[in-house]
């Protein structure tokens, strides 16, 4: 019975549903009357979303439609980092959204602070892009991930692999 109990802490994004939002918006940009006959574009790459049109309102308008979509779809809207925004051929602009996934070593780090500060009888391990927790009573784990909920750490975090 001495065996302990573990969970991964991540942040990570599904990215199958990330591709449904993009393609939302791309309906609806179709659809829209104030996008009518404008040549703006969305399209998601490898870790990163690419907008393009012809002013910087209509860049942002698609950024609110994309998380409006992503919200809906229960992606997180803080894995989005907003690149600067670039003059492109005839006179349009684009900008690169990068999609932030798996936990820095600085976040990690403060998570470790965090769970370390709880005084409880858990052990956190920094391990690439995740954080690693374990303890032999399971209501430790359940109150780190409590604790975990309630702080900010800049990053959104989910919980995974409890064993």
């Amino acid at each position: 019975m001495a065996k302990d109990s573990s969970f991964d802490v991540v942040s990570q994004v599904d990215m199958q549903e990330m591709d449904n939002a993009v393609n939302q918006v791309k309906k609806e940009i179709a659809q829209r009357y104030d996008f009518r006959g404008s040549n703006a574009s969305i399209e998601l790459g490898e870790n990163v979303v690419k907008i393009a049109g012809e002013d910087e309102y209509k860049l942002n308008t698609m950024i609110d439609m994309l998380r409006t979509k992503m919200a809906k779809r229960g992606v997180p809207l803080r894995c989005l980092e907003l690149g600067k925004v670039e003059p492109a051929a005839k006179g349009t602009v684009r900008q690169e959204l990068a999609i932030k996934q798996g936990i820095s070593k600085e976040v990690g780090k403060k998570i470790q602070a965090a769970i370390k500060a709880t005084k409880l009888k858990v052990t956190a391990q920094l391990q690439d892009d995740q954080v690693r927790v374990a303890g032999a009573k399971k209501d430790d784990l359940q109150a780190v991930i409590q604790m975990l909920k309630a702080d900010d750490f800049g990053v959104d975090l989910q919980f995974i692999n409890m064993r």
